[in-house]
């Protein structure tokens, strides 16, 4: 073909934009009582907050019962520092070194892509993949482990990625192979304790894992020459990571309740199964089928396209069986490091997609790699998928615009978000050059359409109000619970109050009279306390009135339904099943 002819290359400034819009997305709402997390973010936002009352490092602190050494020190130190030992304690605050950690991520994912396909187009696909992973949006940009694990625990990989692969040399030319260096299995020993201490020790062995089998692979000796250096050289980081991760033994003043709480209860116990290992590992709670799922499934709104990469994948193994074609070698490590994840927590009775979220830096690598060999189907069914929840978003938006929080700049910021997105998936399925890029700009769009659904909710105008919450400082405040530690969050709302849980069985209270009906125990709970956040419907009113008094009320998102609560026919009347309204009563003087 005539190069005047040849087709001019695609610019790269939209991606560039869209990777722009995917940082600020990561900021918007920070501080949001409903970004996309799950119950366990309140336990330890609940734990930092009561150690740093302690005014002290160690022992770590808390009110409920079972609920204290449930996670290493280091989370709760870097909550305890970012929210400057209570004096700015804020969601912002507490979440803001999560997405530095995630932003962090990105780079390297966009610099490892970068140096092996030699384009700038594939790093900014890889990071906006990773990014776009709806795991990486729900668990790392909140506070919780997932963020810093991922960054310590994925840094050696990338290491060893970056040191053995030629620049730009995805398809033809092996890079030269040499064995891993003494200094990345030293430095790959402390990177895993940090991260250790962030989460558990138990993920130690998928990491030293997945360096020794990158070790077998890119060195240049046989088989049996290399086993016993990148045995020994992942036993040393091992052994490290665990010298590291035992400072928490050595620094605790109470290391036997570390061992029993910790090692013991919230970790040993993920081995436990009721029925025998075998028969529960086939058709258990947790097959181990089931994690076969967890890297699309950890994926979520991109999951299809994962899947298609995969296929790719396959594909890509199958022809160079045949042909002349082979798979590139930095390929090889990629879905390695996966794959070692994968087998290593398909061992524990207890599986769960979470669990393999350190690797999906390389997922998005390996499928940016792979981007313009997967079929356009996997991005047209995407878009088929993500239309019908950006209209629901849309409806509950605009629900929500037309309520007594409703913000008018928000709910037409929402609608053009929705029509915006809605236009990209249009492009997804009818315009064939659009497809791949059109996909991830829906997605983001989906983001957003959540984030600002939700905004008018954390206006000031829809919190208590100041002066109610001036009235309560000093006084005790009881408080729905839900999950385990969901009361922590009133904390936000009622900031000097004396936060009691009524659901919950902490140290200091049990669960407050939950056999009594509903208008009894709020009229029980009156008696004991200076006020009560009591929930009810959206169009109801405390059951307590007129001899109880409204101090003030506000909306909320329930996060739990009951069965059978979410229909095809209320879809589009969230009121029904989306919202509800607390209210903070008192006793008529």
């Amino acid at each position: 073909m005539n190069s005047s002819h040849a087709a001019a290359p695609a610019p790269l400034w939209p991606w560039l934009l869209l990777l722009a819009g995917l940082v600020l997305l990561y900021f918007f709402g920070l501080d949001s009582a409903y970004a996309p997390t799950n119950g366990d973010e309140m336990v330890y936002v609940h734990i930092a907050r009561a150690t740093a009352q302690t005014e002290h490092w160690l022992p770590l602190a808390s009110e409920l019962d079972q609920m204290r050494n449930t996670k290493p020190p280091l989370l709760f130190w870097q909550a305890m520092v970012a929210g400057d030992w209570g004096r700015n304690w804020s969601l912002a605050a507490l979440r803001l070194p999560s997405v530095v950690y995630t932003l962090l991520t990105a780079m390297l994912v966009a610099l490892l892509a970068r140096r092996i396909s030699g384009s700038l187009r594939s790093a900014c696909i890889a990071a906006a993949l990773y990014l776009l992973f709806f795991s990486t949006f729900r668990y790392c940009r909140v506070y919780l482990t997932s963020a810093p694990e991922t960054f310590w625990f994925g840094l050696p990989m990338f290491a060893l990625l970056w040191t053995h692969t030629r620049l730009g040399k995805t398809d033809a030319g092996s890079p030269p192979q040499r064995a891993p260096p003494l200094w990345l299995y030293l430095i790959a020993g402390i990177c895993f304790g940090v991260g250790a201490l962030y989460k558990s020790f138990a993920l130690i062995a998928p990491a030293c894992a997945s360096l020794w089998g990158a070790a077998l692979v890119t060195s240049p000796q046989s088989r049996r020459q290399r086993l016993i250096p990148a045995t020994l050289g992942a036993a040393l980081s091992a052994a490290i990571a665990l010298a590291v991760f035992a400072l928490w033994f050595w620094l605790d003043p109470d290391p036997t309740a570390v061992w029993q709480e910790f090692v013991l209860g919230e970790n040993t116990r993920k081995m436990d199964a009721a029925l025998p290992y075998w028969q529960a590992a086939l058709w258990g709670d947790d097959p181990v089928y089931k994690q076969l799922w967890a890297y699309p499934e950890n994926a979520a709104t991109l999951g299809l396209v994962v899947v298609g990469g995969m296929v790719s994948a396959a594909r890509l193994a199958w022809q160079s069986r045949t042909t002349e074609s082979r798979i590139p070698p930095a390929l090889h490590l990629l879905w390695l490091w996966p794959l070692v994840w994968l087998l290593v927590f398909a061992i524990p009775s207890q599986r769960d997609a979470r669990y393999l979220i350190p690797a999906m830096p390389a997922i998005a690598i390996a499928v940016a790699l792979l981007w313009e060999r997967i079929a356009r189907g996997w991005f047209i069914a995407t878009a088929l998928v993500l239309a019908p929840a950006i209209l629901v978003l849309a409806r509950i938006a605009w629900v929500l615009g037309g309520s007594d929080v409703g913000n008018p700049l928000l709910l037409w910021a929402n609608m053009l978000l929705a029509l915006g997105s809605l236009g990209a998936a249009m492009a997804v399925i009818l315009v064939p050059r659009y497809s791949r890029m059109g996909t991830l700009w829906l997605c983001a769009g989906l983001y957003a359409c959540l984030l600002t659904m939700t905004a008018p909710l954390d206006q000031p105008n829809a919190q208590l109000r100041p002066e109610t919450q001036a009235l309560l400082v000093g006084q005790h405040v009881a408080v729905p619970n839900g999950f385990t530690g969901q009361f922590e969050r009133f904390h936000f709302a009622l900031p000097g109050a004396r936060v009691v849980p009524y659901d919950a069985l902490g140290r200091n209270t049990g669960a407050l009279r939950p056999d009594m009906p509903g208008p009894q125990r709020l009229e029980f709970l009156l008696q004991q306390f200076d006020a009560v956040v009591w929930i009810v419907e959206s169009d109801a009113q405390p059951e307590c009135l007129p001899a109880c008094r409204v101090l003030d009320q506000r909306w909320f998102v329930k996060s739990r339904h009951k069965a059978g609560e979410v229909r095809l026919d209320n879809i589009a009347y969230p009121q029904q099943w989306l919202l509800g309204r607390e209210f903070l009563v008192t006793r008529r003087p």
